[in-house]
């Protein structure tokens, strides 16, 4: 443990009780503000000063009991950051697009990012790529005429008929504004939260991963720092609140 010399044995008991309290402020969420961090830590040590508080917050940080990602922002310890490997054929895609279209907001990955979550590991993966609805049509064209196989939000027919028994094929969704993404080495990639939710709602393209739904979930979120609120945020904005939210508070009373 962090020596703290300078505690008396009154502060250096309340510094003990607050580490035992710490993941709780942190419920249902994989970061938080300084503010409201200091919030939660004076509603249940009144008695406590700011200052002292951001003292005790950096013997935490010492003791790697919670970590300082980005000014003003904190997490805890021991959860990894979720950077899946960008390849480069999806490297080359990308950068591709980005050069035909260099003003245009768009994300790019691909579904064998969830084998690291499955039992079962499909062999069928699917290059997703989600951009804005007014350029769809264009990006398409401009695949398929490189000789790409690509089709814009397909059907259950579609995929039935042409794409579950190809390889290397492309998808082209529209993108829903505001929905959470990461920068992946210059690359525009989603994050943790979208994957999960697309994934609990897009049931024809994730069709391989419906069967063990939960068994990811909990991989997920026991491996990775996952934002709750944010995954909320962005199943609001594709009307599936609900649904998302009873399957993250499942996972999450699982795991605890």
């Amino acid at each position: 443990m962090y020596n703290l010399p300078k505690l008396n044995t009154y502060l250096y008991i309340l510094y003990s009780a607050l580490k035992n309290k710490i993941h709780s402020y942190f419920k249902g969420s994989s970061t938080i503000s300084k503010d409201r961090l200091v919030d939660f830590i004076l509603k249940d040590f009144p008695e406590l000063k700011e200052s002292s508080i951001t003292v005790y917050l950096s013997h935490l940080k010492k003791d790697e009991i919670i970590k300082n990602p980005s000014r003003g922002i904190y997490a805890l310890k021991g959860k990894k950051v979720y950077t899946p490997d960008v390849d480069v054929k999806l490297k080359r895609l990308f950068n591709k697009i980005k050069k035909e279209y260099p003003f245009v907001d768009f994300c790019i990955w691909n579904t064998k990012w969830f084998n690291e979550f499955m039992r079962h590991q499909p062999f069928k993966f699917y290059t997703i790529i989600e951009l804005d609805k007014d350029v769809t049509e264009s990006v398409f064209y401009t695949l398929k005429d490189s000789g790409k196989q690509v089709f814009i939000e397909p059907d259950t027919e579609t995929f039935d008929l042409y794409i579950s028994n190809s390889d290397d094929v492309i998808i082209l969704k529209h993108l829903i504004s505001e929905a959470p993404l990461n920068e992946n080495g210059k690359i525009t990639i989603p994050t943790i939260e979208k994957l999960l939710v697309d994934m609990t709602i897009d049931v024809k393209i994730y069709a391989a991963q419906q069967s063990e739904i939960e068994f990811i979930y909990e991989n997920a979120f026991e491996k990775y720092e996952i934002n709750k609120n944010k995954m909320k945020r962005y199943a609001y904005r594709r009307n599936r609140e609900k649904e998302v939210t009873n399957l993250t508070d499942l996972t999450l009373a699982k795991i605890k």
